[in-house]
């Protein structure tokens, strides 16, 4: 026997009642999302009409007006949160060296995450409308925007990639479009916020769902998993799960960490150190032969000198007969701290065997570093050659002017 409950109805019969409430919402939600969804999709066909105003404006005027027309009980913005109109207020936030300690590390993070977002955001536009951006307008103009934003109490704020690639779509090309966007919000808030408040929710769903498909690139991620290396396929699907699982802050973290090292990974591997070949030697493919003193002997390094790829210097070795070292350098484009302290151990390495170290056609960045470390002094302005054919000539002038040397102390 069912209970009646306060209202006097049996309990069993309200909680029917509200069941069917609940699926009848359900599916008039459910309504009110698809047609949205198929203005989204069949709007752009209706030629000047539909290139001239955007999709979603389209979708959110049908589904205001589908709901009060049918008397639909569909969840709008105004039903789920409190809107105000009218532009926040200033606030000027009170600093001190405690909260400036206490924040500095959320900070620091914040900002090189924020960062990472909006070149992502950036990039994910360049590959729908085929530009280039500029990264540091960027960063300037969203770090301006925080700064304030803060001011009228909000929070860190990165490029929307939802939001940009909508503004793709509706065929904005040029930063007039966000400026656009920057006035359209406020006027929003102060002038629109009770017509905002009208917008259904299975709406706002629509819309996202055909950003997200248009943004999502699907075929190019099936194409990457095809033809890609499997360490970035790794990455690729890695951070992929990390996005659905937990959020995209966690993913971009991760994936960068993951980036960097296969990149370092694979510039050591490309950069190599080698001796030249002689014509003596066994198997020698040298085509263009220059002539060398025995006792000198030619090593190239070919890329960056980085921590990845110091332990390739000690692959350099001298014989007992050799008392010049040339190091061409022509192919390396940058030296950090790491190569040069390796650089300096070659140094000690030919300083005990009793052999010169002479550097041929090192380029720009190189010979900055080695200036800052001293080790240009260290070696003498003298030894560092312009190419290799003076380099050569260089070490031959050496040799025969110790030769006279040890011939005119032997004459005394």
């Amino acid at each position: 026997m069912a209970r009646k409950g306060a209202g006097g109805a049996p309990k069993n019969e309200r909680i029917g009642r509200k069941r069917i409430g609940k699926l009848v919402s359900g599916r008039q939600a459910l309504v009110v999302g698809a047609v949205c969804l198929a203005v989204l999709f069949l709007w752009p066909r209706l030629g000047t009409m539909g290139a001239k105003v955007p999709s979603s404006l389209a979708a959110v005027i049908v589904g205001m007006t589908m709901v009060p027309l049918f008397g639909m009980n569909v969840s709008t913005i105004g039903n789920l949160h409190t809107i105000n109109a009218g532009l926040p207020e200033l606030h000027v936030p009170q600093l001190s060296i405690d909260l400036l300690r206490d924040q500095l590390p959320n900070g620091i993070t914040i900002a090189i995450l924020a960062a990472i977002e909006s070149l992502l955001s950036c990039v994910v536009a360049d590959s729908m409308i085929s530009s280039h951006h500029r990264c540091n307008m960027e960063l300037v103009a969203q770090g301006v925007g925080n700064l304030g934003s803060v001011l009228f109490g909000g929070i860190p704020a990165t490029g929307a990639i939802a939001r940009t690639a909508a503004n793709m779509k509706s065929g904005g090309r040029t930063p007039i479009t966000g400026m656009m966007h920057a006035l359209v919000l406020p006027a929003v808030l102060v002038f629109l916020m009770p017509y905002a408040a009208l917008i259904p929710m299975p709406t706002i769903a629509a819309i996202l769902l055909q950003v997200a498909y248009n943004m999502s690139g699907w075929r190019n991620f099936a194409h990457l998993c095809h033809t890609a290396s499997k360490g970035a396929v790794a990455t690729l699907l890695l951070t992929f799960t990390l996005t659905i699982v937990f959020d995209l802050v966690t993913a971009i973290a991760v994936g960068m960490l993951i980036t960097v090292v296969l990149f370092m990974k694979m510039v050591s591997e490309e950069t190599e150190v080698k001796g030249w070949k002689y014509y003596c030697d066994a198997d020698s493919e040298v085509t263009h032969l220059r002539e060398l003193p025995k006792s000198v002997r030619v090593y190239e390094i070919n890329g960056p000198m980085f921590f990845g790829m110091t332990d390739r210097i000690t692959d350099i070795s001298v014989k007992e007969f050799t008392k010049y070292l040339i190091i061409r350098m022509r192919g390396v484009p940058s030296l950090d701290s790491s190569g040069m302290n390796a650089l300096e151990n070659l140094y000690d390495y030919c300083k005990e065997n009793g052999v010169k170290l002479i550097f041929s056609h090192a380029n720009e960045q190189p010979v900055k570093t080695m200036r800052r470390a001293g080790f240009v002094d260290l070696v003498g302005e003298e030894h560092f050659r312009p190419n290799i054919d003076d380099t050569i000539t260089h070490a031959r002038e050496l040799i025969t002017a110790e030769d006279a040397a040890k011939g005119a102390k032997a004459a005394a």
